[in-house]
């Protein structure tokens, strides 16, 4: 298994930002107001990578007082990470084609301006869920990993 590429998640995004782009474009008028808090969903599980991220790599390490890893349960956790990363990196996108249609609309429909809070705090919620999420998938590294240092 390769560790996630930055280029694999701007893929992603760029994909999921043209396609939000183009519905919110579509649709807009017809669609009901956006959910301010929407993007929470994702800052939990953002917290859970977390959760795993400071659980996993201490018992990794093998620091006293930690019980060993399981294969499975790091290879798992590694699964989850690079899942959790792709999510946020679609999110993110896909937030971000919605800010880049209601930014400017904003003065147009009194609509636009709470669609801008809520797509700001799902960016910015998709955003930590990528840095946890590659945070967990770095704390499952081995100590002898080759590739550490790449």
């Amino acid at each position: 298994m390769r560790f996630t590429k930055p280029r694999d998640l701007l893929a992603a995004g760029l994909v999921a930002g043209l396609l939000a782009h183009l519905l919110i474009r579509l649709a807009y008028d017809t669609l009901p107001p956006l959910p301010t808090f929407a993007g929470f969903t994702l800052l939990v599980i953002a917290a859970v990578n977390l959760w795993l991220a400071v659980s996993l790599r201490a018992r990794i390490l093998r620091k006293p007082g930690a019980r060993p890893v399981e294969p499975l349960a790091a290879a798992r956790a590694v699964a989850f990470a690079k899942a959790s990363s792709v999510l946020g990196a679609i999110m993110l996108g896909a937030w971000a084609g919605v800010l880049v249609y209601v930014l400017p609309a904003r003065g147009e429909f009194e609509a636009a301006g709470h669609d801008v809070l809520s797509a700001s705090v799902g960016a910015v919620c998709a955003g930590l869920l990528i840095a946890a999420a590659l945070w967990l998938e770095r704390s499952c590294r081995t100590p002898d990993d080759p590739h550490l240092d790449q």
